[in-house]
């Protein structure tokens, strides 16, 4: 193999293939000397690709861990199996690697050839993950269109639905996506009111890159906590909960807002973290601009029984979210022993 380029690229190929290369291997495998291979292996690491070689007859090259990323190579079933799985996770806002998920989304999905997309689009649609997400689901081409934009930068043009469900046509210079870890909100300028604006990524649908770019704005304070400031400029609840479960049994985002033992008052509290709660229970108390059922049926989806302290508002979310599911599920349906509504289950799913 003549072309320099090209066999380096085989070479490390070859190389990211967790194994140990003996030289002749290599060397017989891409029709070069052991020469050549040498040369190769420190243009390689020059190139910021940390390759190893062991001296003896049983030595060899292999590729392991240094200070940086390097560029990985990948063939056609890798890229399908990542671009799936980043897809499946990107559709809901994972805590501590959301944002991150949905850029390297970005950047493979921009280089995938058209027969590999194809095929990601359609294992994508043919197969259902069993998450426990507890908000609202996004489709991640949504999220990948909206995030090539924010890179590019371009302005974007979308439809939205606003909360009270009117509907509009909107063109913004998006600035950043942002994950609560139940939602996903796009900060942007809006065009048309001149001001900056939260949306909320599940309301918007049909986004386009228009194409022309921008000069990106200053925003005048971080975006977490302009998108926090949006949130709380609603009505808001001081939700006061106790699990009866181990702390670890919450999500991670609520074991953030553990304060004490299940049973703990006030005077007893031990500080905010996960080291406040016991195995026998938790208490947790967060500020949340949900409604209350929306907010009842975030604390259901834990799987944990728990009662409600307060607000009073939460507590009759509860009782009409379980009144609707037992009607659901048929008035005459009679609980299974051992269930959070059966007599003598240790807890309680409403206040």
């Amino acid at each position: 193999m003549t072309d320099t380029p090209a066999r380096l690229l085989s070479l490390l190929s070859l190389l990211q293939t967790p194994r140990e290369w003996p030289g002749s291997e290599l060397a017989q495998r891409l029709r070069v000397s052991a020469r050549t291979i040498r040369r190769d292996i420190d243009r390689l690491r020059e190139l910021g690709y940390p390759v190893e070689a062991t001296l003896g007859a049983e030595g060899g090259y292999r590729l392991v861990a240094g200070a940086a990323m390097p560029p990985l190579l990948l063939d056609d079933e890798e890229a399908v199996a990542i671009a799936v799985g980043l897809r499946a996770g990107a559709g809901h806002a994972i805590e501590g690697v959301e944002e991150a998920s949905v850029r390297a989304l970005a950047k493979l999905e921009q280089v995938l050839p058209g027969r590999l997309r194809r095929r990601v689009s359609a294992l994508q649609s043919a197969t259902v993950a069993a998450t426990r997400g507890d908000g609202a689901s996004v489709d991640p081409r949504t999220l990948t269109a909206i995030a090539s934009a924010v890179a590019g930068p371009e302005r974007l043009r979308f439809a939205y639905r606003a909360r009270d469900g009117a509907a509009s046509r909107r063109l913004v210079e998006p600035y950043r996506l942002v994950s609560t870890g139940s939602r996903w909100y796009l900060v942007a300028y809006d065009m048309e009111r001149e001001d900056w604006r939260t949306f909320r990524v599940d309301r918007m649908a049909e986004p386009t890159a228009t194409g022309a770019r921008y000069t990106a704005r200053e925003l005048p304070m971080d975006p977490v906590e302009f998108v926090r400031r949006g949130l709380h400029g609603r009505e808001t609840h001081q939700v006061d909960v106790s699990f009866a479960g181990p702390c670890e049994a919450l999500p991670e985002w609520m074991r953030e807002h553990v304060v004490s033992g299940a049973g703990a008052g006030p005077e007893q509290e031990s500080g905010a973290g996960a080291e406040a709660g016991t195995a026998a229970g938790v208490r947790v108390r967060f500020e949340s601009a949900d409604s209350p059922e929306w907010l009842a049926a975030r604390l259901a989806l834990t799987g944990v029984p728990f009662t409600v302290h307060g607000p009073e508002a939460l507590a009759a979310g509860a009782r009409a979210l379980a009144a609707r599911l037992a009607e659901s599920a048929g008035a005459s349906s009679t609980p299974a022993p051992g269930s959070p509504t059966h007599e003598g289950a240790p807890g309680a799913w409403g206040g």
